[in-house]
């Protein structure tokens, strides 16, 4: 039986279940070095945060359940050659068109979130602020996601789908 893509609890009751398009991986993980991933979970245990989980390509970020600090634990626990030196996330975040302010409701909690100001308020004549997430000053490491109401953040890919 293929296994069955998992839902959050607030995309169950929003009624708009979708799965996620791009998974993000921990910082430092390439798709290139994932395939050396032996899924032995010691990163998972390892994370401080609780972030990190087991999918069939390897290890993921979960951001739904918290910010990655990039302590560097994960890495410093695997054995294989899974984490690479550059630290950096091969992803950056989005918000989509789900965000309650486009619905005309006064929300700021991923700016509020986010330890990088990488998410700005700009200002509207006769709504709430429009978030801003400033792609250059994003580190991936998902602050934003979990404090969102409306599930309206979503990683994207930063790098090339083979590197």
């Amino acid at each position: 039986m293929p296994a069955q893509a998992s839902i959050s609890r607030r995309q169950l009751l929003k009624g708009s279940p979708r799965p996620a398009e791009f998974g993000p991986r921990p910082p430092g993980v390439t798709v290139a070095s994932l395939g050396e991933c032996t899924r032995c979970g010691d990163c998972v245990s390892a994370c401080p945060e609780g972030i990190l989980g087991l999918a069939d390509e390897g290890v993921i970020l979960l951001p739904d359940r918290g910010e990655c600090t990039f302590c560097g634990s994960c890495a410093e626990v695997c054995e294989a050659s899974v984490f690479e030196t550059d630290v950096r996330m091969s992803h950056s975040f989005a918000i989509s068109n789900d965000c309650l302010v486009l619905a005309g409701i006064t929300c700021m909690s991923c700016r509020d979130a986010c330890p990088e100001v990488a998410i700005s308020m700009q200002p509207r004549i006769g709504g709430p602020f429009l978030p801003v997430l400033h792609q250059s000053a994003c580190t991936g490491c998902g602050a934003c996601v979990a404090p969102c109401p409306a599930d309206a953040i979503h990683a994207v890919r930063k790098e090339p789908a083979d590197a």
